[in-house]
Protein backbone atom coordinates (compact mmCIF):
# COMPACT_ATOMS: atom_id res chain seq x y z
CA UNK A 1 0.00 0.00 0.00
CA UNK A 2 1.44 3.38 -0.97
CA UNK A 3 2.26 5.70 1.90
CA UNK A 4 2.11 3.09 4.64
CA UNK A 5 4.68 1.85 7.08
CA UNK A 6 4.81 -0.42 10.04
CA UNK A 7 4.06 1.51 13.18
CA UNK A 8 3.98 0.39 16.79
CA UNK A 9 0.55 0.91 18.31
CA UNK A 10 -1.06 0.30 21.67
CA UNK A 11 -3.88 -2.16 22.10
CA UNK A 12 -5.31 -2.76 25.53
CA UNK A 13 -2.25 -1.19 27.17
CA UNK A 14 0.22 -3.36 25.24
CA UNK A 15 2.38 -2.13 22.41
CA UNK A 16 2.22 -4.12 19.17
CA UNK A 17 4.44 -3.80 16.12
CA UNK A 18 3.99 -4.54 12.47
CA UNK A 19 0.56 -3.04 11.95
CA UNK A 20 0.10 -0.95 8.84
CA UNK A 21 -1.07 2.64 9.16
CA UNK A 22 -1.87 5.06 6.38
CA UNK A 23 -2.46 8.75 6.18
CA UNK A 24 -0.61 11.95 6.87
CA UNK A 25 1.33 10.67 9.89
CA UNK A 26 2.45 7.51 8.11
CA UNK A 27 3.82 9.51 5.18
CA UNK A 28 5.50 12.09 7.40
CA UNK A 29 3.30 14.92 6.10
CA UNK A 30 1.21 17.20 8.24
CA UNK A 31 -2.55 16.95 7.74
CA UNK A 32 -2.81 20.30 5.94
CA UNK A 33 0.04 19.54 3.55
CA UNK A 34 -1.31 16.07 2.84
CA UNK A 35 -4.74 17.54 2.08
CA UNK A 36 -3.33 20.14 -0.33
CA UNK A 37 -1.17 17.57 -2.12
CA UNK A 38 -4.03 15.08 -2.44
CA UNK A 39 -6.33 17.83 -3.73
CA UNK A 40 -3.67 18.84 -6.27
CA UNK A 41 -3.16 15.29 -7.53
CA UNK A 42 -6.91 14.80 -7.98
CA UNK A 43 -7.14 18.19 -9.68
CA UNK A 44 -4.34 17.36 -12.11
CA UNK A 45 -6.01 14.08 -13.01
CA UNK A 46 -9.34 15.85 -13.57
CA UNK A 47 -7.60 18.52 -15.67
CA UNK A 48 -5.97 15.81 -17.82
CA UNK A 49 -9.37 14.17 -18.39
CA UNK A 50 -10.93 17.55 -19.25
CA UNK A 51 -8.15 18.46 -21.69
CA UNK A 52 -7.96 15.04 -23.36
CA UNK A 53 -11.72 14.80 -23.81
CA UNK A 54 -11.97 18.39 -25.09
CA UNK A 55 -9.20 17.72 -27.62
CA UNK A 56 -10.86 14.50 -28.75
CA UNK A 57 -14.30 16.08 -29.02
CA UNK A 58 -12.96 19.08 -30.97
CA UNK A 59 -10.79 16.96 -33.26
CA UNK A 60 -12.05 13.52 -34.29
CA UNK A 61 -15.61 14.04 -33.00
CA UNK A 62 -15.82 17.48 -34.68
CA UNK A 63 -18.02 19.06 -32.01
CA UNK A 64 -18.21 22.82 -31.61
CA UNK A 65 -15.96 24.43 -28.98
CA UNK A 66 -18.73 25.26 -26.50
CA UNK A 67 -20.35 21.82 -26.68
CA UNK A 68 -16.98 20.08 -26.42
CA UNK A 69 -15.98 22.24 -23.44
CA UNK A 70 -19.30 21.68 -21.67
CA UNK A 71 -18.97 17.90 -22.01
CA UNK A 72 -15.30 17.86 -21.00
CA UNK A 73 -16.01 20.19 -18.03
CA UNK A 74 -18.69 17.84 -16.69
CA UNK A 75 -16.40 14.84 -17.17
CA UNK A 76 -13.51 16.60 -15.42
CA UNK A 77 -15.77 17.63 -12.52
CA UNK A 78 -17.03 14.08 -12.19
CA UNK A 79 -13.47 12.73 -11.98
CA UNK A 80 -12.54 15.45 -9.46
CA UNK A 81 -15.57 14.75 -7.29
CA UNK A 82 -14.96 11.00 -7.29
CA UNK A 83 -11.26 11.49 -6.52
CA UNK A 84 -11.91 13.91 -3.68
CA UNK A 85 -14.82 11.91 -2.23
CA UNK A 86 -12.94 8.61 -2.30
CA UNK A 87 -9.45 10.00 -1.69
CA UNK A 88 -8.74 13.44 -0.29
CA UNK A 89 -11.90 13.72 1.84
CA UNK A 90 -12.78 10.04 2.33
CA UNK A 91 -12.86 10.59 6.11
CA UNK A 92 -15.94 12.84 5.86
CA UNK A 93 -19.39 11.31 6.03
CA UNK A 94 -21.25 13.45 3.47
CA UNK A 95 -22.83 11.30 0.76
CA UNK A 96 -25.66 11.63 -1.72
CA UNK A 97 -26.68 14.24 -4.27
CA UNK A 98 -26.28 17.36 -2.11
CA UNK A 99 -22.46 17.33 -1.79
CA UNK A 100 -22.19 16.39 -5.46
CA UNK A 101 -24.38 19.36 -6.46
CA UNK A 102 -22.37 21.64 -4.16
CA UNK A 103 -19.15 20.38 -5.74
CA UNK A 104 -20.40 21.15 -9.25
CA UNK A 105 -21.52 24.62 -8.08
CA UNK A 106 -18.09 25.32 -6.58
CA UNK A 107 -16.42 24.19 -9.81
CA UNK A 108 -18.79 26.30 -11.90
CA UNK A 109 -17.86 29.30 -9.73
CA UNK A 110 -14.20 28.51 -10.42
CA UNK A 111 -14.91 28.44 -14.16
CA UNK A 112 -16.61 31.85 -13.86
CA UNK A 113 -13.51 33.23 -12.11
CA UNK A 114 -11.35 32.01 -15.00
CA UNK A 115 -13.71 33.57 -17.56
CA UNK A 116 -13.76 36.86 -15.64
CA UNK A 117 -9.96 37.01 -15.62
CA UNK A 118 -9.97 36.46 -19.38
CA UNK A 119 -12.72 39.05 -19.85
CA UNK A 120 -10.79 41.70 -17.94
CA UNK A 121 -7.81 41.32 -20.27
CA UNK A 122 -9.79 41.59 -23.54
CA UNK A 123 -9.66 44.65 -25.79
CA UNK A 124 -11.83 47.64 -24.96
CA UNK A 125 -13.58 47.59 -28.31
CA UNK A 126 -14.86 44.02 -27.92
CA UNK A 127 -16.50 44.53 -24.55
CA UNK A 128 -18.82 47.22 -23.33
CA UNK A 129 -20.62 47.62 -20.05
CA UNK A 130 -24.41 47.96 -19.98
CA UNK A 131 -23.96 51.75 -20.19
CA UNK A 132 -21.84 51.45 -23.36
CA UNK A 133 -18.55 52.21 -21.62
CA UNK A 134 -15.67 50.04 -22.90
CA UNK A 135 -14.21 47.65 -20.33
CA UNK A 136 -11.13 45.45 -20.28
CA UNK A 137 -7.38 46.05 -20.34
CA UNK A 138 -7.07 45.87 -24.10
CA UNK A 139 -4.68 42.93 -24.47
CA UNK A 140 -4.98 41.22 -27.85
CA UNK A 141 -2.34 38.49 -28.02
CA UNK A 142 -2.82 34.79 -27.51
CA UNK A 143 -0.12 34.96 -24.83
CA UNK A 144 -2.18 37.53 -22.89
CA UNK A 145 -5.24 35.27 -23.16
CA UNK A 146 -3.22 32.31 -21.90
CA UNK A 147 -1.72 34.25 -18.99
CA UNK A 148 -5.03 35.79 -17.91
CA UNK A 149 -7.26 32.75 -18.41
CA UNK A 150 -5.01 29.76 -17.90
CA UNK A 151 -2.45 31.12 -15.42
CA UNK A 152 -3.96 33.88 -13.30
CA UNK A 153 -7.53 32.64 -13.70
CA UNK A 154 -6.58 29.02 -12.97
CA UNK A 155 -4.62 30.03 -9.85
CA UNK A 156 -7.50 32.08 -8.45
CA UNK A 157 -10.06 29.44 -9.42
CA UNK A 158 -7.99 26.69 -7.76
CA UNK A 159 -7.88 28.62 -4.49
CA UNK A 160 -11.66 29.11 -4.69
CA UNK A 161 -12.22 25.43 -5.54
CA UNK A 162 -10.01 24.23 -2.69
CA UNK A 163 -11.73 26.49 -0.17
CA UNK A 164 -15.21 25.62 -1.45
CA UNK A 165 -14.53 21.89 -1.61
CA UNK A 166 -13.02 21.88 1.87
CA UNK A 167 -15.61 24.05 3.60
CA UNK A 168 -18.85 23.63 1.62
CA UNK A 169 -18.69 20.16 0.08
CA UNK A 170 -16.65 18.04 2.51
CA UNK A 171 -16.61 19.87 5.85
CA UNK A 172 -15.07 17.84 8.65
CA UNK A 173 -16.62 18.35 12.06
CA UNK A 174 -13.56 17.12 13.90
CA UNK A 175 -10.92 18.77 11.72
CA UNK A 176 -8.06 20.18 13.76
CA UNK A 177 -6.91 23.66 12.76
CA UNK A 178 -9.42 25.02 10.30
CA UNK A 179 -6.90 27.05 8.33
CA UNK A 180 -9.10 27.88 5.32
CA UNK A 181 -12.23 29.26 6.86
Amino acid sequence: MVGTRACPTRQGGQETAGQETAGPRATGLGPARHEVLAFAVVGLLAYAVDLALFTCLRGPAALGPLTAKAVSFVAGCTVAYAGNARGTYRHTRRRGPRPCAAFFAVNAAGAVVQLLCLTVSLPHSRLRSSGGTPIGLGFTSQLADTVSGAAIGMALATVLRFWGTRTLVFPAEGRVGSWTG
